[in-house]
């Protein structure tokens, strides 16, 4: 109820929007292609929320028609096409944009890094979201970007047998995203980067051994436990997981500043509902899947999440040759650090 407020609150801020100012601009329709399937508890269904409130908090001044992945443009093309005006809007993620700056998986998820609320401080008061339009400025990307949506910890890895040592990665061919496919390279795996509405096939063909993806709720959607087993956790690679929605910056320029403040102020609204739409959905998603689906539920060994964590830190050194990722990782860092004194002090411990 609590989060639902805040939700409601946070669009309810936008009414202030008098009709005549909102009207004193032409009106806007987003053509938003999007990354994930809009079935997806929490991971698309953002979207339904965000083109719903838009049109109703803004009067209809500004409305959203989304197009489900590779109906308009496929997922991994979203930014060059928002950037290049084929489109006027996109809703991704940042981390399917690491092969083009190294920088931007920062703004999607952090192994071993932020959870859901700290994350939010650093873009929302500290200089997260600045440096991330800073990131795509400088590689001329002509977008406005901002955070949209933003889900807790994801699980880990679905595996065909028990991992109990870091050897079993050697040769195996997995699907994994962002930074965390970085570490899966330097324990000799081969990680692939697949959209969502790949995967099922390329694990029922063999094309990949093993894979993660996402959430218990959302995997479940996309049926993993069909064909493999052993479901791990904690998601040390993804503690949250942040969604941009970019919009072409000519486009952006020519709206009004209060169509503006309607769009920035329903994704705000977005975070706070994905995050409780995520976090409500994954208990009986668990019980499901052991219950119906006979997965194995199964938790790193600290051995194990040592030889994570030790690969991670090996990629962050690589990486912070890339002079962007050197500067928005000292700046994390920096937050981390600060907001340490509160996290260590304030929150109870979580039993095992």
């Amino acid at each position: 109820m609590f989060c639902r407020k805040i939700v409601l609150g946070a669009v309810a801020a936008a009414l202030f929007v008098s009709p005549g100012a909102a009207l004193a601009a032409d009106n806007v329709l987003l053509k938003t292609p999007i990354a994930f399937g809009s079935h997806l508890p929490a991971l698309g269904t953002p979207i339904k929320f965000i083109g719903e409130q838009l049109e109703r908090v803004s009067g209809g001044s500004v409305k959203m028609r989304y197009y489900e992945p590779k109906k308009l443009v496929a997922p991994f093309e979203i930014l060059e096409s928002v950037s290049g005006g084929k489109i006027n809007s996109g809703y991704t993620t940042s981390g399917y944009w690491i092969g083009k700056m190294p920088a931007a998986a920062l703004f999607a998820a952090v192994p071993f890094g932020p959870e859901a609320a700290e994350y939010m401080a650093w873009l929302y008061y500290g200089n997260g979201n600045k440096l991330w339009q800073e990131l795509y400025d400088s590689a001329g990307y002509n977008v406005k970007v901002m955070p949209c949506a933003i889900i807790s910890p994801e699980t880990s890895g679905w595996f065909k047998q028990k991992m109990t040592d870091p050897s079993q990665f050697k040769g195996l061919n997995i699907r994994f995203f962002g930074l965390g496919g970085k570490v899966m390279e330097k324990l000799g795996a081969n990680p692939s980067l697949l959209p969502g509405g790949e995967i099922f096939g390329a694990l029922e063909k063999g094309q990949i051994d093993a894979t993660e993806f996402s959430m218990p709720a959302i995997d479940e959607r996309l049926g993993f436990h069909k064909i493999v087993k052993n479901n791990y956790f904690p998601g040390w690679h993804q503690q949250a997981t942040v969604f941009e929605l970019m919009i072409n910056k000519d486009v952006w320029n020519e709206m009004s500043p209060q169509q503006q403040a309607v769009v920035e102020i329903v994704c705000m609204a977005s975070m706070t509902n994905s995050l409780a739409e995520a976090e409500a959905a994954q208990p009986p998603a668990l019980v499901r899947q052991v219950e119906k689906n006979g997965v194995s539920l199964e938790t790193w060994s600290p051995e194990m999440l040592a030889v994570f964590k030790k690969a991670w830190e090996e990629v962050v050194e690589e990486q912070k040759a890339d002079p962007m990722f050197n500067k928005i990782w000292a700046d994390l860092s920096a937050f981390r650090a600060d907001y340490d004194t509160w996290e260590s002090r304030a929150f109870l411990p979580r039993a095992r």
